[in-house]
């Protein structure tokens, strides 16, 4: 292993630059330098040599020229052994270590600045020399990341220089970080159209990925999987801080999305707490109520069956109450919140294996992903805004009453997040009946009916999307349901809307259709 004698550092993250900086210098190494990265590492003390004293031609253009310079790339890309005499014929000596981290593009863009300070903020020399490094990796340790100084400092410390295995992790890391800095470029630039508009989904979508953990299996055990962190992307999954039970599987965290984007759109007004039971990616439960306890009882009551063994998830902070409620009432493999209260803690304790999660219940993503054979489906994700009393048609010749709206208002939320074909049937900020999956309509409508049993007597009914038939209204009415929220837009609307006012009930029309497959 080669010791480190020349190493250049040039960041702009400088967490740990000059502790690394000082702990090279103290082993008889170089330091190499430019601009902020240079007097940082002054100030602490070590002898810097700025670029411009090694190529002896100055920084120009505000920066935009300083590394590009064969007396630095040639430094970090010669070959040992092979092209020795070339180097030394141009007055090349080499450089062992390449540190560098590059300008902030994303975030910059994130901020939503605009487009000459995005291109103001596209690094041209540090990819540049992290891609050059990575690319003489047998002599040459590339860092991208300042979390990676204590592996590299460790190594030498141990070994006098850095391993081969390690060198190659780090070019690795390096090539997908420079990858990821050009994707994230061009995507931008594919979205703002060079001068105008650009395309809603650009001609080459790329995905930024990075892994942050492997899972113990997929779906079904015989599937390997892990769970990937979009780079920039507000997700739950990637917001989540597990705080105790066994790993969380693939199915978990499905479930633990699907409960919680459901418990944060139910829970957002009036001081209210929502509480959401998710089996097999679909609600089987959900409430709201002024205090947890509540939330869950109603939720659970919903369908007991299936509430044993899903997800829970609660849109406000896990009280203790709320704890011993749901442990001594039902197996549960998941708690989610965004928060859990100190004394609720030690209740969580009690059931070791339970994994409680809290997550931001707040996180959106802008896009949603579904992969089919040989290609990804990719479209918005559905974050309408809060349907609001204002924004429904009544199409019925018997108006909702205030507490009437508030029931389909409550049930046309949870059908978004319930699977297709989707009817919910709720009461008083409870569901009593949903009906998932089903490949017709009315087969929905009975299967809440059956689920809700004599709570069906009262209830409203939301449906996901229209009715093509008036057979789902005649089947809601046979189950006793009192009001009816569903998009419109059917070639049949009139029998549909005609067959509600034959029963005597209320209608209103949303014009959303709010699909989930």
């Amino acid at each position: 292993m080669t010791p480190v004698r020349r190493a250049l550092i040039s960041v702009r993250d400088k967490t740990g630059a000059a502790g690394f900086a000082q702990f090279l210098a103290a082993r008889g190494a170089q330091i190499i330098s430019t601009g902020g990265t240079a007097r940082s590492i002054k100030e602490s003390g070590v002898g810097v040599t700025e670029v411009s004293a090694c190529t002896g031609f100055p920084e120009i253009m505000d920066g935009r020229v300083k590394t590009l310079h064969p007396l630095i790339h040639g430094a970090i890309l010669a070959r040992r052994g092979v092209d020795d005499e070339a180097a030394a014929a141009h007055g090349i000596r080499a450089i062992d270590l390449v540190a560098v981290n590059l300008y902030p593009f994303a975030e910059t863009v994130a901020g939503g600045g605009d487009f000459s300070a995005a291109v103001d903020n596209i690094d041209i020399g540090g990819p540049a020399l992290l891609r050059a490094a990575a690319k003489n990796h047998d002599a040459v340790t590339v860092i991208a990341d300042p979390a990676d100084y204590a592996t590299v400092q460790a190594e030498i410390e141990k070994h006098g220089g850095v391993t081969p295995a390690t060198r190659r992790a780090l070019a690795a890391k390096a090539f997908a970080h420079t990858a990821r800095y050009d994707r994230c470029i061009a995507d931008y630039f594919a979205a703002a159209g060079g001068e105008g508009e650009g395309e809603h989904f650009p001609a080459a979508l790329t995905l930024r990925l990075r892994k942050k953990t492997d899972l113990r299996y997929g779906e079904n055990p015989h599937q390997r999987a892990a769970l990937y962190r979009v780079d920039g992307g507000g997700d739950a999954g990637e917001a989540a801080v597990q705080l105790q039970g066994k790993p969380l599987s693939f199915n978990n965290i499905v479930d633990a999305d699907c409960a919680m984007r459901c418990a944060a759109e139910l829970g957002g007004e009036g001081g209210r707490t929502a509480v959401v039971i998710v089996k097999h990616a679909t609600p089987c439960g959900a409430a709201v109520a002024g205090n947890l306890v509540a939330a869950y009882t109603a939720a659970h009551a919903t369908d007991p069956d299936s509430a044993f063994g899903g997800v829970l998830a609660c849109s406000t902070a896990l009280d203790k109450a709320a704890a011993e409620a749901v442990l001594a009432r039902q197996f549960v493999e998941v708690l989610a919140a965004p928060a859990v209260d100190e004394d609720a803690i030690p209740v969580l304790a009690g059931k070791g294996n339970v994994r409680v999660v809290t997550t931001s219940a707040a996180a959106t993503t802008a896009r949603r992903l579904s992969t089919v054979t040989g290609g990804v489906l990719v479209q918005d994700a559905d974050n309408a805004a809060a349907l609001q009393a204002a924004g429904l048609k009544v199409v019925t010749t018997i108006r909702p009453d205030a507490a009437t709206v508030a029931d389909l208002l409550f049930a046309w939320t949870v059908a978004a997040h319930v699977k297709s074909n989707a009817i919910v049937y709720a009461r008083d900020g409870r569901t009593v009946g949903i009906g998932a999956g089903q490949m017709s309509r009315v087969d929905s409508v009975h299967l809440a009916g059956r689920k809700a049993g004599p709570g069906a007597s009262g209830a409203v009914m939301a449906s996901d999307a229209f009715f093509p038939f008036r057979d789902a209204v005649d089947a809601a009415a046979a189950h006793g349901i009192r009001a009816i929220i569903q998009p419109g837009g059917s070639r049949r609307d009139s029998e549909v809307i005609a067959a509600a006012n034959a029963h005597g009930m209320a209608m209103a029309f949303t014009g959303r259709r709010r699909f989930r497959h």
